[in-house]
């Protein structure tokens, strides 16, 4: 009997290597709307969170309408600015073997549906997907809302469900589920930070990743 039957990604900086652009659009908007500036590494550690927390997160003494408004400025930024964000190495064979051997594959992630969907479909992976949930559809992580969701919808039990990301937020999120998790650590959280969330492992990519799932269906 295997481990796991549903395995839920995130997908910015686990799935895609998206941290730069993330990170080079909300400096734009910060910019754009003159707020005082923020080191890059501020910016990438709140990868992950829902985009209004995300945005009260990085200017937590600033108010509700000016943080609304680089929320919305972010989101201007990053849809009119096309930007051709490859899938990390291994990720499309990965998800179409797991597909292939009757896992349940889910995706839980800090976009918005319209952001998501945009990605899944540039990216050709939509099909390989049983369901995806997003920020603007439940709690921003680390609530286990998303998770207890895709749990629900694919009708299994939280210990037989795997997430995988690259922050403390997807690790936390899992947890706080019930789940188990497995960092990968070339998206936007350190090694220190994936750590002290106490995952099943840490890896490297998505080769280890798929490494790591075959030793477990061979154990």
């Amino acid at each position: 009997m295997r481990q796991y039957e549903l395995i839920v990604f995130d997908w910015d900086g686990t799935l895609m290597d998206s941290t730069g652009h993330i990170v080079k659009c909300m400096q734009q908007a910060i910019a754009e709307l003159k707020l005082p500036p923020l080191e890059n590494s501020a910016v990438s550690h709140i990868i992950g969170l829902g985009l209004n927390e995300a945005t009260q997160a990085l200017y937590p003494g600033i108010d509700a309408q000016t943080t609304d408004a680089l929320a919305d400025e972010y989101r201007r930024i990053w849809l009119q600015n096309p930007h051709d964000t490859p899938l990390f190495d291994n990720a499309k064979n990965l998800l179409t073997r797991l597909n292939h051997q009757e896992y349940f594959l889910g995706v839980a992630t800090g976009k918005s549906r319209k952001g998501l969907n945009k990605v899944l479909e540039s990216s050709e992976l939509t099909s390989l997907f049983h369901a995806t949930r997003c920020a603007d559809e439940c709690h921003s992580k680390p609530h286990p809302q998303m998770i207890e969701e895709l749990i629900d919808y694919c009708g299994v039990m939280p210990n037989k469900t795997l997430m995988i990301g690259d922050t403390e937020y997807d690790l936390q999120m899992a947890h706080n589920a019930g789940a188990d998790s497995l960092a990968i650590s070339h998206g936007a959280h350190g090694i220190e930070t994936l750590e002290a969330c106490r995952p099943q492992a840490i890896v490297d990519d998505l080769f280890q990743v798929e490494h790591w799932l075959n030793n477990l269906s061979c154990s």
